[in-house]
């Protein structure tokens, strides 16, 4: 997947994966209810500072937090931008 985006600096791209429909116990989550998914798939990263290099890559699942990141559309896609700081942990 190419997207135009070129983060800067030590900030990634993610595209958040859909949020659960159900509870591990089968019961179905209304829409009104769903919480913001909190993982993702990076799609772009830069190059990081001069000191610290970017150490998430393209294709990597990540954790972040509830309200990181800058939400953006791009060809009718949503998107979260984050510094790399934003990121809990790979999975």
């Amino acid at each position: 997947m190419s997207v135009n985006v070129k983060p800067l600096a030590d900030r990634v791209l993610v595209e958040p994966l859909p949020a659960e429909n159900k509870t591990a116990s089968g019961i179905i989550i209304p829409d009104t209810a769903k919480e913001k998914p909190m993982r993702g798939t990076v799609v772009a990263a830069g190059p990081g500072k001069t000191d610290e290099p970017v150490t998430v890559k393209v294709g990597d699942v990540v954790l972040y937090g509830k309200y990181a990141g800058t939400e953006l559309t791009v060809d009718g896609k949503d998107y979260l931008i984050m510094r790399e700081s934003d990121i809990f942990a790979v999975i």
